[in-house]
């Protein structure tokens, strides 16, 4: 089972508290994961990932293991850590303004 910790506003467009844990079939990446939570909470669908591109929206980053992985490649497999549940891959909300 993967820990995903989502941002306040997903859990309450999901309906969720806490985290929440989707099985991940094959190679842990970021793409593998999203589309766990995603394919079980179908609200979320386009909140975090452009629904066209399939791109990270601008504003939500993602972390794992105390490092930045919005830019690494969606394909790029997560750490260990995440793939044995030891550690949560975690979706945040960016800040933005001035």
């Amino acid at each position: 089972m993967i820990r995903v910790i989502l941002p306040p506003h997903l859990r309450t467009l999901a309906q969720v508290t806490g985290e929440v844990r989707v099985e991940v079939p094959g190679e842990v990446t970021q793409r593998h994961v999203l589309d766990a939570v995603e394919q079980r909470f179908p609200m979320l669908v386009g909140t975090m990932r452009d629904r066209g591109t399939g791109e990270r929206r601008a504003l939500v980053r993602f972390f794992a293991c105390e490092e930045d992985l919005s830019n690494e490649p969606p394909d790029a497999a997560l750490p260990d850590r995440v793939a044995t549940g030891e550690e949560p891959f975690m979706v945040v909300g960016a800040m933005a303004g001035g």
